[in-house]
């Protein structure tokens, strides 16, 4: 199922699965409640159409993340920990795959 990112007040929207974006949307709010300004980089497209694309996401940008599925999906811990220290160490929160999820370790 697709969800997306809207930013910009709907100047631009970005495709991703909705579990992917429950993980990134995790660590955009909790950035932007710190008043923190950083780029999201991800692949967009598949195949010869495939390309990198960047926002710079900043709290007075308009931002609105919008899901397919209505349930929310359980989140795995060593994904949301994975992306928050990329994000933190360099500045770009990049849409990595996720990782295997430690046994029994999950946040809500």
């Amino acid at each position: 199922m697709m969800g997306a990112i809207i930013y910009g007040g709907g100047e631009r929207r970005v495709e991703l699965d909705d579990r992917t974006l429950a993980h990134v949307k995790s660590v955009v709010v909790t950035k932007l409640r710190r008043q923190e300004s950083f780029t999201l980089s991800c692949i967009e497209g598949l195949g010869d159409d495939s390309h990198r694309s960047s926002l710079w996401i900043h709290p007075s940008i308009p931002l609105e993340f919008e899901f397919t599925d209505p349930d929310r999906p359980e989140l795995n811990r060593a994904w949301l920990n994975a992306l928050m220290v990329s994000t933190n160490g360099s500045g770009d929160l990049w849409v990595d795959p996720e990782p295997d999820a430690e046994p029994g370790v999950t946040a809500a």
